[in-house]
């Protein structure tokens, strides 16, 4: 299979754009650590995931139904300007609806939940509530030049909302040093910026239009969709919430710091990932009985051997970095942690390979039933582990609330798409993986790390040649190039 120097170009651009925005969560991270404590940095991280709450309600799935929609009324370019901005109308209407809400109940809820620590809803709850109304128009925006294949400006919009998040992020922290004020209001200019720019954008180019009947069409998808992204959000972020009732919020910022640390991991698979899955949709589409091909089986081979190569990498020189460049003690105890949250990376190529045919296929329906379970698995693990292990009990639930997913996801799918696959490639050989780590980090990590560290890399390295090593021998470099 000869890969195209505009597949090639276009994919690194979706790669590196579409880690900009969350990027600047690593890039920013030696500004939080100079200018925060550990606590400041644990309300910070509670902020942060309030606001991507509210995203997710403003949004109510566009982002995904905007993807799907694009190709069913691409021909009729008429019904596509309504929809597109029909979409964005409504969502202005639902940010609408939360921010009032969220004024008149917010500090009701911050005060009850969180009496005993330090998390107010003024100024600080009403700022990350207006920063996740105008990242959501921003993220159904990039989601659609994504769909019509505009790479470049894609390109420019990300780093347009990189750069302002970063700039005035920075500006607030100097500003106003040792404070929340500076991150979480720099953040809501920023956001407010970029939702300017995409309005003006979508409503130029698509006119102003509210068709209520041609939305109801998506309303059934947007709802199991939303419903599963809330779910997300509880699997992925509701422990920060959980955690504040066990441990005081400075272990809240050390196990943040840790996620952020390893996040990059994230990036990359997000970006990968986006890079390929358009060539996924329409390989999926286009065929008349649904399952995984050889073209898709290799897309997602190749994604699963670049994770497991970066896991290895990143548990190799993260604890250096941190070591070697943070000072505060603090920060430093997160440390210990990188390996573990590592493992709850491995997991997620499978998650998405089996995850192909509820987004592509529509099949929304079984979502919530799966992701109910996921959720209580893991808010069940953490409220019996925390008191006795805490950051540790945290990334155990973690961990095995992923492994549940995979195997749901797999399950409910058998009857809708046929997955035909090499066991080793998608699922022993990230196994394989996994134990080495589990079993040799409690063993030899806390007494010869860097020597460990690197038997991981090596042997990661190893696997993956002998898993390939039929496919090793027939790569022709020029074949990139033409």
């Amino acid at each position: 299979m000869r890969i195209s120097k505009g597949f090639i170009k276009s994919s690194l651009i979706y790669t590196l754009a579409g880690m900009l925005p969350m990027a600047s969560a690593i890039i920013l991270l030696p500004f939080y650590i100079t200018n925060l404590s550990t606590a400041d940095y644990g309300a910070l991280s509670i902020y942060l995931a309030f606001s991507l709450f509210i995203q997710i309600l403003t949004t109510y799935s566009f982002d995904t139904s905007l993807y799907i929609h694009f190709h069913e009324f691409k021909g009729e370019p008429a019904k596509l300007s309504s929809f597109i901005s029909s979409a964005f109308v409504l969502m202005l209407m639902i940010g609408g609806g939360v921010g009032i809400v969220s004024l008149v109940l917010g500090d009701l809820t911050f005060s009850h939940f969180f009496t005993d620590k330090n998390i107010s809803f003024f100024p600080y709850g009403i700022l990350a509530a207006g920063t996740g109304i105008f990242q959501a128009l921003f993220k159904v925006h990039s989601n659609l030049l994504q769909s019509r294949e505009k790479p470049e400006i894609f390109f420019w919009s990300n780093l347009l909302s990189f750069m302002l998040i970063a700039g005035f992020t920075i500006i607030g922290l100097q500003l106003y040093p040792h404070s929340l004020i500076g991150p979480i209001g720099g953040r809501m200019i920023a956001a407010l910026i970029a939702a300017i720019w995409v309005l003006i954008r979508i409503f130029s180019e698509f006119g102003v239009h509210f068709n209520y009947p041609l939305l109801r069409s998506s309303f059934q998808f947007n709802l199991y969709a939303f419903i599963y992204q809330l779910q997300q959000w509880v699997i992925n972020y509701f422990d920060r919430f959980i955690m504040l009732f066990f441990m005081p919020l400075s272990d809240v910022g050390i196990y943040d710091f840790g996620i952020k640390c390893m996040s990059v991991i994230e990036f990359i698979l997000n970006g990968l990932h986006s890079s390929f899955y358009p060539k996924v949709v329409s390989a999926v589409t286009s065929q008349k009985e649904k399952g995984s091909s050889v073209e898709i089986n290799r897309y997602y081979h190749g994604f699963t051997s670049v994770i497991m190569i970066l896991i290895c990498m990143s548990i190799l020189v993260f604890p250096w970095v941190i070591e070697t460049f943070v000072s505060k003690p603090d920060y430093r105890r997160a440390v210990e942690y990188l390996p573990y949250i590592a493992l709850i990376f491995i997991i997620k190529p499978m998650r998405l390979f089996f995850a192909i045919p509820y987004g592509i296929l529509k099949y929304t329906k079984p979502l919530p039933v799966i992701y109910f379970i996921i959720s209580a698995v893991k808010i069940l693990c953490m409220v019996l582990l925390l008191s006795e292990f805490k950051i540790y009990g945290v990334i155990f639930a973690s961990i095995l609330s992923a492994g549940v997913e995979v195997l749901l996801l797999r399950y409910q799918a058998r009857e809708k798409f046929q997955f035909r696959f090499n066991l080793f490639k998608i699922i022993l050989a990230p196994f394989v993986l996994f134990v080495l780590i589990a079993v040799l980090e409690p063993l030899m990590g806390t007494y010869q790390p860097a020597i460990t560290h690197l038997i991981y890399l090596v042997s990661c390295l190893g696997l993956l040649y002998w898993v390939y090593r039929q496919e090793v021998k027939l790569i022709d470099p020029r074949n990139f190039i033409k």
